[in-house]
């Protein structure tokens, strides 16, 4: 599964991904401070999820109704870093064939996915 990693992303959610094999980008390696629409756009553009702490893509996927290749929302806070990696990696091992075309929001108690239709 490809992946977008905005740079709200902690970097150990990120190397926990990439030690699981996903393979994808991470803004903050990039381009940091690019605008959430130019991240969204690349995540399109690799047809890859987007994970991002940043609740703004919720505005532009449902408000603005943008297209998206699925959105992964970590709404973790006060977790430590290897805690959140352990729980996201674990949505997405479990969840894998749910999440395109989805937005998702991985919380400490649950996984929520709403199914977009594009």
């Amino acid at each position: 599964m490809n992946l977008v990693a905005d740079e709200g992303v902690d970097r150990q959610i990120v190397d926990r991904l990439r030690h699981d094999g996903q393979q994808g980008f991470y803004v903050a390696e990039m381009q940091p401070g690019v605008p959430d629409e130019v991240v969204l756009a690349l995540a399109n553009g690799e047809g890859a999820l987007l994970a991002t702490a940043d609740k703004d893509f919720g505005e532009l996927v449902f408000r603005e109704r943008r297209s998206t290749s699925g959105v992964i929302l970590i709404r973790l806070a006060g977790r430590a870093p290897t805690a959140k990696a352990e729980i996201v990696a674990s949505a997405i091992r479990a969840h894998a064939v749910e999440l395109p075309r989805s937005f998702a929001v991985i919380t400490p108690k649950t996984l929520r996915i709403r199914r977009r239709q594009m």
